[in-house]
């Protein structure tokens, strides 16, 4: 791979990794820390001011949208907490507010916090892609901004981990396997497999994740002949937002695997039941995108073994050339969010503009799939693609991500509906709004949400648009109680689109 090892560093430049990670940490905790649990009160301007309900101990805190400088007050006077002291205080709260102790989570905070400063230390000596999509893709030091441990890595030593790490701007070859033909299990097109190495009579080609290889134990496979090696791809791979959804760009492709590692939410795995029902959920997707110019990139097919279904599983996605308009250049609309060298939000002289045509690209595609085809798109941040024109104007939306895709009537029209107004509104609308408005103050972007909902004849939209709040995903509780990752749990927000 091409990636330098983390340098020596000095007390001075230790000393400032780790107040910038407390920084990148910080901020995604106390934002659901905030929206979940504390009660804001009344307060000066400068200062955002909370009750802990459990302590009753005031919280304050600096900004809005990437909260920083906690204090807690004590002996009347105000005592700033770091990362380690904020974990605890978090916690402290949580048993007294739910009654429930969790051991767990308190260590995903700081393992996250751990990685952020792993990743900063070995991103100083990385050189980052010239292609500006992968720069997008990989750009999250901060990560999923209401989450208590975005980039915890399941605890596991820096060296396992950081060769295929995103934010340290990773390649790597992929892990080259021949699977016996009378072990392969696969369903759609798998052919793209095919034609990134070459397997020996007897057996197929299957690609894997180093990184899950290192994870699982495969010995008696390979003692038996249903495994063999075969060596690695001639070309890298780069890892995406993701992780474990890397492109391959000279093969113009996207193979998503299974990673035995919690991040955020779930163990990363491709479970058998999410690729069981893949080639339905697939199917109804791209019918939804057969018109237009917004694109959905498929979710082809899948190849692994019998005997190691979800550990060997690989997905086949389609890559970007053969639905990008011409000379127009995709980014992740995460990366949009977080923000990258190069991001044309930095460069939007009418910001006005460019957010009409933000949202006119975003939003149709998502509604007419859910009104015309019954299809629950998953459109939050991290899959959506937004494309840019040579002078930085969006001008198409691309959207990924079979497994989250949700069908009418599977789920009932409600629920479908309020998990599509958080991905596309709360998750996604409401952080592109807020990074464009920390550049142009004087910019109110909900009045063009307003009107670019409008102009879709869906019953939802009216209530939508009236509504005192919109529902918030409660990330921290849900991994608190142990929820299963996909129980979406929801607590009103208030809704910047209840205007005239």
């Amino acid at each position: 791979m091409h990636l330098n090892p983390p340098p020596a560093t000095g007390p001075d430049e230790a000393e400032d990794v780790a107040a910038r990670a407390d920084a990148h940490a910080i901020a995604p905790l106390l934002n659901c820390f905030l929206r979940e649990v504390a009660e804001p009160l009344p307060g000066p301007d400068e200062w955002r001011v909370h009750r802990l309900p459990g302590s009753g101990r005031l919280l304050r805190v600096r900004g809005a949208r990437r909260p920083a400088e906690p204090q807690v007050r004590v002996a009347g006077a105000w005592q700033r907490v770091d990362h380690a002291e904020l974990v605890k205080l978090v916690a402290d709260e949580l048993r007294r507010h739910t009654g429930v102790s969790n051991h767990e989570l308190p260590a995903e905070m700081t393992d996250s916090r751990d990685t952020v400063a792993a990743l900063l230390t070995a991103r100083a000596r990385a050189t980052p892609p010239d292609d500006p999509y992968l720069r997008s893709e990989q750009s999250l030091l901060t990560g999923h901004p209401y989450h208590p441990a975005p980039k915890a890595r399941g605890g596991g030593p820096v060296a396992g981990w950081l060769p295929y790490a995103p934010e340290a701007h990773a390649r790597f070859p992929l892990t080259l396997l021949g699977v016996r033909e009378d072990t392969v299990v696969e369903e759609g097109d798998t052919s793209a497999l095919d034609a990134v190495g070459d397997a020996p009579p007897g057996y197929r080609l299957l690609p894997a994740h180093p990184w899950q290889l290192d994870l699982v134990d495969l010995a008696p496979a390979f003692a038996d002949g249903r495994l063999i090696r075969l060596g690695t791809t001639g070309c890298d791979a780069w890892p995406t937002a993701a992780i474990r959804t890397l492109h391959l760009p000279e093969h113009d492709l996207f193979l998503k695997f299974s990673l035995d590692v919690r991040i955020t939410n779930d163990i990363r795995r491709l479970w058998r039941h999410d690729l069981l029902k893949l080639r339905r959920t697939d199917a109804a997707a791209t019918a939804a995108f057969a018109t237009g110019h917004a694109a959905w990139l498929s979710d082809r097919g899948y190849r692994t073994a019998h005997f190691a279904f979800e550990e060997l599983a690989v997905l086949v996605r389609d890559g970007l050339r053969g639905h990008l308009l011409p000379g127009a250049t995709a980014l992740l609309a995460a990366g949009l969010a977080e923000g990258f060298t190069g991001s044309p939000l930095d460069g939007a002289d009418d910001p006005a503009a460019w957010w009409e045509a933000y949202l006119a690209q975003v939003v149709p595609p998502v509604l007419t799939a859910f009104a015309e085809h019954g299809v629950v798109l998953e459109a939050h941040l991290q899959n959506t693609l937004v494309a840019f024109d040579t002078d930085g104007m969006p001008v198409q939306a691309l959207f990924r991500d079979a497994e989250g895709v949700k069908l009418l009537p599977d789920v009932e029209r409600a629920a479908g509906w309020e998990r599509l107004v958080y991905c596309l509104v709360v998750n996604h609308l409401a952080e592109i709004a807020a990074a464009l408005a920390e550049r142009h103050p004087a910019l109110d972007p909900w009045p063009a949400v307003r009107r670019e909902l409008a102009r879709h004849d869906l019953p939802e939209i009216a209530g939508l648009l009236a509504a005192p709040a919109l529902p918030g995903k409660t990330n921290l509780l849900l991994r608190w109680t142990n929820a299963d990752g996909a129980d979406a749990r929801y607590l009103p927000l208030p809704n910047p689109l209840a205007g005239p």
